[in-house]
């Protein structure tokens, strides 16, 4: 597995994980190509196969927001979630970043757990944050300079 920056030729692959993922947010080829031009990081998982996986953040303050991160349903429980974290937890530590945040859906078990093992814990929530189904968001932190070392 290589893990990369986004490039403009990943967008149609990043749209193709996504639309099977509706539980992330739906953003458009144009969000995508804001990364790949550098307004927002973003990282890629590559295998023999394609890309399996990605995870988009951006700083916020002295902080860093994770803002999607998505893994091909046949690629799940390989560590590629893992991986894409951990770059982006890198990255914020290399900006002094003291904490990584992010949204997620209430009802989303899986992912809940899969944070929680990455030392996220709930912080707050906003009420009918998403729609289709409208739905109250989680918010998680991570401190970046305690999070584990095996991450």
């Amino acid at each position: 597995m290589t893990i990369r920056p986004i490039e403009s030729q990943d967008i149609g692959a990043i749209l193709t994980i996504q639309s099977m993922c509706p539980e992330i947010a739906q953003w458009m080829k144009s969000d995508y190509a804001r990364v790949a031009c550098g307004e927002m990081a973003g990282w890629v998982s590559l295998r023999d196969e394609g890309i399996d996986g990605f995870l988009v953040a951006r700083t916020v303050a002295s902080d860093i927001e994770i803002l999607n991160l998505a893994v091909r349903q046949r690629a799940r429980r390989l560590g590629i979630g893992t991986s894409l974290l951990r770059e982006a937890f890198e990255w914020g530590r290399e900006l002094q970043a003291e904490n990584a945040f992010l949204e997620m859906r209430i009802s989303n078990d899986a992912a809940k757990l899969f944070y929680e093992r990455h030392d996220f814990r709930v912080a707050g929530r906003r009420p009918r944050y998403y729609s289709s189904p409208e739905e109250d968001a989680l918010i998680l932190v991570a401190p970046l300079n305690k999070t584990k070392a095996a991450l």
